[in-house]
């Protein structure tokens, strides 16, 4: 960490692998999903991560970098989390899978939401405006699954998952 520009990039690499890792894990967590409305809310976030990966790609271009992961331990621990769900979804009851899966997805959202955060104003203090544009979209993305996600839990999931 030799200066701010430094760290950004640092911190770019991560969340880049971060979003790398949930690609491999929503397919896997949308598959297992017993609620349609929670399916398609995990589905719909895959194609936004993908786009959110191609904005980050945008913004190490602008910085002349090569895009490249540096591993995210936080997500990685995070999505171990979400496969000791999935390894017990035979056993669950339905919409008790569906609330932990909500949960899971909630917490890597609250992850990105602080990063994508962390680097839009790390973008502004440095002078990369369209890369703080770029982060900015990305985070507002974030925001709109964090919300999809809580109002599926409020309305559908968690009152059935209390009656189970």
């Amino acid at each position: 960490m030799h200066n701010l520009e430094h760290l950004f990039v640092e911190e770019l690499q991560d969340i880049y692998d971060a979003e790398n890792q949930l690609l491999e894990a929503l397919p896997k967590m949308a598959e297992a999903a017993k609620s349609a409305k929670l399916k398609t809310l995990l589905e719909d976030h895959i194609k936004k991560t993908e786009k959110q990966k191609q904005r980050l790609e945008a913004v190490f271009k602008e910085l002349d970098e090569k895009p490249k992961t540096k591993t995210c331990q936080a997500m990685k621990g995070l999505i171990k989390e979400a496969e000791e769900i999935l390894k017990q979804k035979d056993d669950a009851e339905a919409s008790v899978l569906d609330a932990a899966l909500i949960a899971a997805a909630q917490k890597t959202e609250h992850y990105e939401i602080a990063t994508y955060g962390t680097l839009r104003t790390w973008a502004q203090q440095l002078g990369y405006t369209n890369a703080a544009i770029k982060l900015e979209d990305n985070l507002n993305e974030e925001y709109e699954a964090d919300k999809g996600l809580t109002l599926c839990a409020e309305r559908v999931i968690n009152p059935r998952a209390a009656e189970e």
